[in-house]
């Protein structure tokens, strides 16, 4: 099977790639708004403390409160037991004494122990915390105390002393090979994982990159420690050399970037952790926009539909709502050669490859269920279910899945860290007053400026070009994407004239020379 990695970079926004046999099977999208979060650490504040919801809001110096819930709370003993001591300053102790361990100078704890939130935290109170999942909606990021710090190779987990190794490895004795590594050069008591890309990696290499994380997590520590309020005390990468260090392993035969300036960001990166890929890296200078060039384009625009055609004439239909993504499956125009279960088996079984490449594609996360046509033999019920379960398998996000129940639904769960494709790209419908969705101002003028592109590709003529777009979106070219917009024209060698048109639906715009 063959992989490639297409990264398409521009000041505005940048968009990744991952194909699987000209297949694009995953994207991710980044628009310089200052809120990708994602795998930042910050100092927070403890705001409130809910012990009815076990949970806690922190701020993190962000518009919005963050929230912590009780089981992502690190029990850092020596701290609880610092604060049980403050807390129980005039109350008659009780008989008997705590038991300490001289390891962590604090009080043991058993599994059985069940430490509520307002043991662990309090109003006002400084913590290093996480961000695990992005805000979505109302809801404010959520965070966790359990930091961990990717590299390439290896992850470093400084809250747990634990040794582990990507369950994508699946050679026996390779998987030895690496926990014996790392238990022998990792510092006591701090936990490391193995990455899928560190297979047949050597202790140096494995060594250099320990050595790397852990002077990042002592820089993370003393920033810390120097201050008081909420403030970032480290940011994770940029997406373009995310997807160097999470996507871009051996499966992978190369990454076409189409940014000179982004290109020489990952060559340093895979010099200092990968030398060996740079001769897979190459620089896109192709006249079409690279992802006209590959073929991406036309998939993001099938993404952005809800209704999804089948080969055979079947059809699903994806609905997200506040609380769950429904999918439903329908046969449609497919009407089959021999009897009614046989066409309804097919159905289904076609309907749950394209349902779990459209989970893969859209980052659909969250409760989902699946409507599977109705099917009256239960070995056919059974079959879907396990081709499902297949079909997901290669899914890097974390998915659950239960039975096909009588009434033909599927329950699964999917991990989700980061807002969906269509929550990115488009916004409450004005016009139906939230019954649709419409396009993102912002996605639209990043249309416009590919647009742009692409014709003054396959234009030699000079002179101004104009832009005829609805009065919202020329004042969202003229006021927020002015520094794209000077960008374009340094690109273009134009210079760039912006009208509104009120008769223009908000998605409607005219590019003309």
């Amino acid at each position: 099977m063959s992989s490639e990695l297409i990264i398409n970079a521009r000041p505005y926004e940048t968009r990744v790639a991952l194909l699987e046999d000209n297949a694009v099977v995953e994207l991710h999208v980044e628009r310089d708004t200052g809120q990708e979060l994602t795998g930042n650490i910050y100092r927070g504040r403890v705001a409130r403390v809910l012990p009815g919801m076990q949970a806690a809001f922190v701020d993190i110096g962000l518009g919005r409160t963050a929230f912590l819930y009780v089981t992502d709370v690190y029990k850092d003993f020596s701290d609880l037991e610092q604060m049980m001591l403050e807390n129980s300053q005039g109350v008659e102790e009780e008989d008997g004494s705590d038991e300490f361990d001289p390891e962590t100078a604090g009080p043991v704890f058993t599994h059985e122990d069940h430490l509520q939130i307002e043991e662990l935290l309090h109003e006002g109170q400084s913590i290093m915390a996480q961000v695990a999942k992005e805000p979505l909606g109302n809801k404010g990021a959520r965070l966790t105390s359990h930091i961990s710090l990717p590299g390439r190779h290896l992850v470093l987990m400084p809250t747990v002393n634990h040794i582990g190794v990507s369950r994508r490895i699946e050679d026996r004795e390779e998987r030895e090979r690496l926990k014996g590594i790392i238990r022998k050069i990792r510092p006591d008591s701090l936990g490391f994982i193995a990455r899928t890309v560190a297979e047949g990696s050597s202790r140096e290499k494995l060594a250099a990159e320990m050595d790397f994380l852990l002077k990042l997590w002592r820089n993370i520590q003393g920033k810390m420690e120097k201050g008081t309020g909420p403030a970032l005390l480290y940011k994770d990468l940029s997406i373009s050399l995310r997807a160097v260090r999470d996507l871009f392993t051996r499966e992978v035969d190369r990454l076409i970037i189409d940014s000179e300036e982004e290109y020489e960001a990952v060559m340093d990166f895979i010099e200092t952790f990968a030398p060996k890929l740079r001769y897979s890296v190459e620089l896109y200078e192709g006249t079409d926009p690279v992802f006209d060039a590959f073929g991406v384009e036309i998939e993001i625009s099938r993404a952005s539909g809800n209704k999804i055609w089948l080969k055979s004439g079947g059809y699903i239909v994806i609905e997200l709502t506040e609380a769950l993504t429904s999918i439903d499956v329908n046969t449609g125009s497919y009407v089959g050669k021999r009897n009614l279960e046989e066409t309804i088996l097919k159905t289904n079984l076609e309907a749950v490859k394209e349902i779990a490449y459209q989970l893969r594609l859209r980052n659909i996360g969250g409760l989902i269920v699946i409507d599977f046509i109705d099917m009256e033999k239960i070995p056919n019920r059974h079959r879907v279910f396990t081709a499902l379960k297949e079909a997901l398998s290669k899914d890097r996000a974390k998915t659950n899945v239960l039975p096909m129940s009588d009434l033909g639904l599927i329950e699964m769960t999917r991990k989700r860290t980061r807002a969906s494709l269509n929550r990115l790209l488009t916004d409450t419908c004005f016009y139906c007053e939230g019954r649709g969705t419409l396009k993102s101002a912002k996605t639209i003028c990043c249309e416009i400026f590919r647009d742009l592109e692409r014709e003054c590709a396959n234009s030699d003529s000079g002179g101004n070009v104009y832009i005829l777009a609805h009065p919202e979106i020329e004042k969202a070219l003229k006021e927020e994407e002015q520094k794209s917009i000077i960008d374009l024209e340094k690109r273009i060698n134009r210079r760039i004239i912006i009208m509104g048109k009120e008769e223009f639906h908000v998605e409607q715009y005219e590019v003309t020379f």
